[in-house]
């Protein structure tokens, strides 16, 4: 191995970095450790680089780039997931510079490769009477599944962002609100609708002896719901209320699709983009802007209204505009 110490410094990067430096969530350095281990895989298996021998002589743009095509091609990976696995790396080898700056020329045709081009994601929401239903379905799960699927809904919050929620998060005093710790632990205060505000502190006073730190979800042995039981809970009530109507509620519903869910409604209802953006605590709006370009009826208000302002009353009579000759005579 040449050059700055890879290993010293990509262990540098996950355990000091990215958790104090720049204050990651837990989840996120997950992600970029495990692109490294994807990486160092990779080198492994196409270019018989033993692990404890990788340097930063192995990450040239040319094998970045076939890493790319290797997780698409191989493991099945989606553009969006190459994009991602290569901002990491981008990411690293930027801080890498900060502590080697010898690095920087080496480096430089990493951090110049584009991103792959990307199709807008097909957004899959639920009709506010689909919403109803799977509502009323969760009922028979106690008022824990009630509360966990309207929570979900309500706040359009992540599923992490709900697992990790405890019940000093729920502010019952009115206003009732839930504080939500999102992506970069920022935190942001939702106010509950009325229903929902009702049920949630319901779901709050049955559990008298919960602490502020305590999971405000928990399975049916005490511990903290995480995404995949909280996926399984409206898994289940879902297929119950595809069974009820078909027509209305697929067959599979994952909590992203309540998010996207309350994103649509509130869109439909004429709420501004902007408050939906920190609804969702979206960091821009043009990433909210895409529940606008996806519903097809909000597409067809929009014409309307352009056309009404475009097209103008005219004061020719039907049949003057029917001679065509005399019409063309009288407009020019």
């Amino acid at each position: 191995m040449t050059g700055p110490d890879f290993p010293a410094l990509l262990t540098a990067f996950l355990t000091t970095y990215l958790p104090r430096t720049r204050g990651c969530a837990v989840n996120t350095i997950r992600s970029y450790r495990d692109t490294f281990v994807l990486l160092i895989r990779y080198l492994a298996v196409e270019h018989s680089t033993e692990p404890d021998q990788v340097g930063f002589d192995d990450l040239t743009a040319d094998r970045i780039d076939l890493f790319g095509k290797w997780l698409h091609e191989e493991r099945g990976c989606a553009p969006s997931t190459v994009n991602q696995r290569l901002a990491a790396i981008k990411s690293f080898l930027r801080y890498a510079q900060t502590k080697a700056p010898e690095l920087i020329s080496q480096t430089r045709p990493v951090l110049a490769m584009p991103s792959t081009t990307t199709p807008h994601p097909e957004i899959t929401y639920l009709t506010t009477e689909a919403i109803k239903l799977l509502l009323e379905h969760a009922q028979t799960g106690g008022l824990r599944d009630l509360a966990l699927l309207t929570c979900i809904y309500d706040t359009a919050a992540r599923v992490q962002e709900v697992a990790d929620l405890n019940f000093g998060d729920l502010h019952a005093e009115p206003p009732v609100t839930i504080t939500v710790t999102g992506k970069g632990r920022k935190t942001r205060t939702i106010p509950l609708t009325g229903d929902a505000a009702a049920i949630m502190v319901k779901y709050a006073r049955s559990a008298r002896s919960a602490g502020a730190i305590d999971p405000l979800f928990t399975s049916r042995r005490g511990t903290r719901l995480t995404r995949a039981g909280i996926a399984a809970i409206l898994a289940r009530h879902a297929a119950t209320a595809h069974a009820t109507n078909p027509q209305i509620v697929p067959e599979h519903v994952t909590p992203h699709v309540l998010r996207h869910s309350r994103a649509m409604h509130l869109l439909e209802d004429g709420v501004n983009l902007i408050y939906i953006r920190d609804l969702l605590g979206h960091a821009s709006v043009t990433t909210t802007e895409i529940y606008a370009k996806t519903n097809p009826e909000l597409k067809r208000v929009a014409i309307e209204k352009a056309t009404r302002k475009v097209v103008l009353n005219t004061h020719f009579d039907d049949a003057t505009r029917n001679d065509l000759l005399a019409f063309l005579t009288t407009i020019v």
